[in-house]
């Protein structure tokens, strides 16, 4: 190739990028009011966006992967905590956390309740943009990774020593994939907003949801106990009641619920099958 050829292939193949380029640029912004859902930012979503910036929540949290990392990235917070949970959240995070157990600790805004529902709109809005499955995984505000958790728990499992961690029969791996058990564990991690992501299956670790270690055990006592109300006469169908109508019953701790409503998503009876409803059943009642 001489030089005159050179210079011809270096400007056509220039001239063949920039119009890939150009084609591509448009078209992705051709897209992004499908993709950022423009026809949902209403007046709440930009005063929420104020709210983001004027408390500086970017110098801790992350959305989209941008921002800092001292705390958890939000990007899909609103999907796996919701609005009861975020909302008294807001108000006084100190009851959620506490410095000594978890170490990083969000301080108490004093947001005023308007600004509280407008941030928890714009976050919301965040939380449904196509952003093409980022984050990688379900947040877990714990504070980190602390021995004995079901983090540690959770490593060991996927190296295959779930038998050595002492984990229940339900949480061990399963090879027949039409266990009811094994299907239901693995909705546990999938669902969204992913069971894991609120609740832990070590004893005594409570996360944004109570620990579900012994779940069998204490649906039982609980059923016998004077303060349940609801209509369940065993084990398995208070864990049914407690998946379809988290409020049914209100575990104690103010972490938990506010004004008579359980912070746990109320919409699995719907969004769930009859089917999918039994297996997560079976695995959680694998936990004697």
């Amino acid at each position: 190739m001489n030089k005159r050829q050179t210079r011809v292939f270096a400007i056509a193949s220039t001239a063949i990028a920039s119009v890939i380029f150009l084609g591509l640029t448009l078209d992705s912004h051709r897209q992004f009011p499908t993709l950022t859902n423009t026809d949902q930012i209403d007046e709440s979503v930009v005063r929420g966006q104020d709210v983001w910036h004027n408390y500086n929540c970017i110098n801790c949290h992350t959305i989209f992967g941008e921002g800092a990392y001292y705390a958890p990235d939000l990007t899909k917070i609103t999907q796996h905590r919701g609005t009861p949970y975020l909302t008294a959240f807001l108000k006084d995070p100190a009851q959620f956390y506490n410095e000594q157990t978890h170490r990083r600790i969000m301080p108490n805004l004093n947001m005023a309740d308007d600004e509280i529902a407008d941030v928890i709109a714009f976050m919301d809005w965040v939380s449904k943009v196509d952003n093409q499955g980022w984050p990688p995984r379900p947040i877990l505000v714990t504070g980190g990774s602390i021995p004995g958790t079901d983090l540690s728990l959770a490593q060991q499992k996927q190296e295959g020593q779930a038998e050595a961690s002492g984990l229940p029969p339900g949480a061990r791996p399963v090879s027949d994939d039409n266990d009811p058990v094994a299907l239901g564990e693995a909705l546990f991690k999938s669902v969204v907003p992913t069971c894991s992501a609120c609740h832990s299956i070590a004893p005594g670790v409570n996360l944004a949801g109570p620990s579900l270690a012994g779940m069998a055990t204490l649906a039982e006592k609980t059923i016998q106990s004077g303060d349940y109300q609801g209509k369940a006469k065993t084990a398995e169908e208070f864990i049914r009641e407690s998946i379809v109508e988290p409020s049914a019953y209100l575990h104690p701790g103010a972490m938990y619920s506010a004004g008579g409503t359980s912070f746990m998503p109320p919409s699995y009876g719907k969004d769930l099958t009859e089917e999918q409803v039994d297996h997560l059943v079976a695995y959680l009642n694998s936990f004697k």
